[in-house]
């Protein structure tokens, strides 16, 4: 197998449908966070006030709010720039907050919590690119930023080919 052959088999993948497939994995454990906090808000009061942010009623609101609502503007492609920076923001003040593992003592909750820190890291890295590709990108409005417009080009281009 040839380098070409390889990048041709790979660029089948190169979908709209694989592209939102990519960005739902990257919002899954926001999605899943802001449903369980919503459903369990006694759950994400205590949360917020085990890493001692208060007021923790409004800053649960808020959470919820933001991983919820941005996961969707990111997957309809509405300002998903915005979206994928306010996640990226979000995750890294989390991380901060949460994942301090310099002040553990050596062993395993500080191995966890070290490896948990990185991992968060690269969620920041991903939302990051998402904001970067679509401001890249040459089309300007909320439509043609779309999962659908993404969809249509696509079979635009099959038909053509």
């Amino acid at each position: 197998m040839t380098v070409n052959t390889i990048e041709n088999i790979a660029a089948r993948f190169a979908t709209p449908l694989v592209h939102w497939i990519a960005l739902l994995g990257l919002c899954a454990a926001y999605l899943q966070g802001g449903i369980v906090k919503a459903t369990d808000f006694g759950g994400a009061i205590a949360e917020m006030n085990h890493f001692g942010l208060a007021p923790a009623v409004p800053i649960a609101i808020t959470v919820i709010a933001l991983e919820l609502g941005a996961s969707v503007m990111i997957l309809t492609g509405f300002y998903r720039w915005l979206a994928a920076l306010a996640l990226g923001g979000f995750t890294l003040m989390a991380t901060l907050i949460a994942l301090r593992f310099w002040e553990l003592p050596a062993g395993q909750e500080r191995f966890m919590a070290a490896n948990a820190f990185f991992e968060h890291l690269g969620l920041v890295g991903g939302f990051l690119l998402v904001a970067w590709h679509d401001l890249k990108r040459p089309a300007a409005s909320k439509e043609a930023r779309s999962f659908a417009h993404d969809r249509q080009t696509h079979l635009e281009q099959k038909e053509s080919a």
